[in-house]
């Protein structure tokens, strides 16, 4: 399959886009990082993630191929999430953009708050 343009209104990239561009994605990705985790370690370490919501996020990146899930034949059952290579790939440019949040967090709080009362003066 040759390269997308995420330019084109039909081509697929923009699903990949929605995908990466999610901040469950995100928080997915920096979290498997290090390496597997199970669903309960995943979820505090994320915070704030309803279980459906987390177990809808992990399923939908095991679709896109970017973390496998592990089922362990022990009692009680335990799974493991990893990242693939292709998933691993994306912890250089999700911490990229992490860090970039995290650093200017102050100046577009700043922002908002300047933006907000402006319009409320209107």
């Amino acid at each position: 399959m040759s390269r997308g343009d995420a330019f084109d209104p039909d081509c697929p990239t923009r699903v990949v886009l929605d995908r990466i561009g999610d901040k469950w994605t995100a928080l997915v990705i920096g979290s498997l990082e290090d390496g597997p985790l199970r669903f309960s370690a995943l979820r505090a370490r994320i915070g704030g993630v309803a279980p459906k919501v987390l177990t809808q996020t992990l399923r939908a990146m095991e679709r896109d191929g970017l973390l496998t899930r592990t089922v362990h034949a022990q009692v009680p059952p335990r799974v493991d999430y990893e990242l693939t290579p292709l998933g691993a790939s994306l912890t250089g440019p999700i911490a990229t953009l992490t860090d970039w949040a995290e650093t200017h967090l102050s100046a577009i709080l700043a922002s908002r708050g300047d933006y907000d009362a402006a319009a409320e003066a209107r």
